[in-house]
């Protein structure tokens, strides 16, 4: 009988054990183990050079946009100073870093200006061409210019979606256009409690 009641003790605690393990389940699209943020060397609005590294101890959110973007930007730059707002004080751990795809137009005084009439706390960088395409390309991230290129009057199309790292750097979430605030909270919130 003791032999039994031992053996069903031990089952019971593996199997405790087991649930303890399972994988999170985020609401966006988990991408942990991919190898996107080393590239992420540009020059923020003021002219320093930025990296991951920057943001150490902080989970971060990286978009790329550009600042005449009629509906993805604004939109996904809005979603990112609500979630900061719902997370409270967690969300001064949370970074978002805004990207310009379109350097051409988007000079660093404008992308400053841009990304902090959002949330004052966000950053905002822009790379030369050459840099911004590597960076692109690191993401896999795609954009094309649309339109009258020659005179300037051009939309950039792109991917338009959040990348999210964890507080150790490591990249984490694909966000994809449109997901909702609540849903994005929750994962950003499981993120900063270390899973």
């Amino acid at each position: 009988m003791r032999a039994s009641l031992a053996a069903l003790l031990v089952g019971v605690t593996l199997v405790l054990s087991a649930c303890d393990n399972k994988p999170l389940q985020f609401n966006s699209t988990d991408i942990t183990g991919q190898d996107y943020g080393k590239a992420l060397n540009l020059p923020d609005a003021s002219g320093k050079p930025r990296s991951m590294a920057d943001f150490a101890g902080k989970v971060v959110v990286v978009f790329f946009g550009y600042t005449q973007c009629p509906d993805a930007c604004p939109t996904s730059m809005a979603l990112m100073a609500d979630v900061t707002q719902r997370l409270g004080e967690d969300g001064k751990r949370v970074q978002t870093v805004f990207v310009t795809v379109d350097p051409e137009r988007d000079t660093s005084e404008l992308v400053g200006k841009y990304a902090a009439a959002f949330n004052p706390a966000f950053v905002a960088l822009r790379g030369d061409e050459a840099q911004t395409r590597a960076v692109t390309k690191a993401f896999n991230v795609f954009f094309e210019k649309r339109g009258d290129i020659a005179s300037g009057r051009y939309t950039v199309d792109h991917t338009a979606a959040l990348y999210v790292f964890d507080t150790k750097g490591r990249a984490r979430l694909f966000v994809r256009y449109g997901e909702t605030p609540e849903r994005l909270t929750a994962d950003l919130s499981l993120l900063l409690q270390g899973r």
